[in-house]
């Protein structure tokens, strides 16, 4: 348990903030979900995704009786197959074939797979920034791309998004946040663990850096 007296949900969110901002504030997602860009760049912006939630969802098994990151995975927040779904409906059923990670991308899928296996609490930090971002401005997403490119309401192409197994998405985040309250962390591993969600956001807004190149290089 922390002894600093402020709840660590509270610590990782304003310690993230600058972060956080840059990642959602990205040149990409901007001209994402304002129309500038096609339904191309979305599924290739999903296709990033996948790579990241391959390395989330890969050792999450074995991660359910970890002490550590155990209360954090939940069969209900599981996304790989609604990607999978999202990616046959944008791109075909070829798309594993075109499926090619950005090198930014890389690394971070690769940074999330070295925590799964050798740091549990460092896995957390890319639980939450991940999927809780899913439940909350995930849906900002959802919502702009079914208008931009004409998607079903929360059917194929944004079932990323829909999140059919939590009826209460609050009490859900709520819950979630309780559980990052109770994270046995202390001393210097308070600090080694926002670092970590530092980068977490820090590689996630590479990825949007390398996305906004590839496609303004197309133009």
């Amino acid at each position: 348990m922390l002894d600093t007296g402020t709840p660590f949900s509270t610590l990782i969110r304003t310690a993230t903030e600058q972060q956080h901002n840059e990642a959602e504030h990205s040149t990409f997602m901007r001209d994402l979900l304002t129309g500038q860009l096609g339904v191309e760049a979305f599924y290739r912006y999903t296709s990033q995704l996948w790579f990241v939630y391959a390395a989330l969802e890969k050792r999450s098994e074995a991660l359910a009786s970890d002490p550590v990151a155990g209360p954090f995975v939940k069969p209900e927040l599981a996304r790989l197959a609604s990607l999978e779904a999202d990616l046959a409906h944008l791109g075909g059923e070829n798309w594993r074939d075109e499926l090619t990670a950005l090198p930014a991308t890389a690394a971070y899928a690769a940074r999330v797979e070295e925590c799964a296996s050798e740091w549990p609490a460092g896995y957390v930090v890319h639980h939450y920034t991940r999927y809780l971002g899913d439940l909350s401005g995930g849906q900002v997403i959802r919502g702009t791309a079914e208008k931009l490119w004409n998607l079903p309401k929360k059917g194929d192409g944004v079932r990323f998004y829909v999140f059919e197994e939590i009826g209460n998405p609050a009490a859900f985040k709520r819950e979630y946040r309780e559980s990052l309250d109770r994270l046995p962390l202390e001393g210097s591993e308070v600090d080694r663990v926002l670092d970590e969600a530092r980068l977490a956001f820090t590689m996630n807004t590479d990825v949007f850096r390398e996305l906004g190149a590839e496609f303004s290089a197309r133009n």
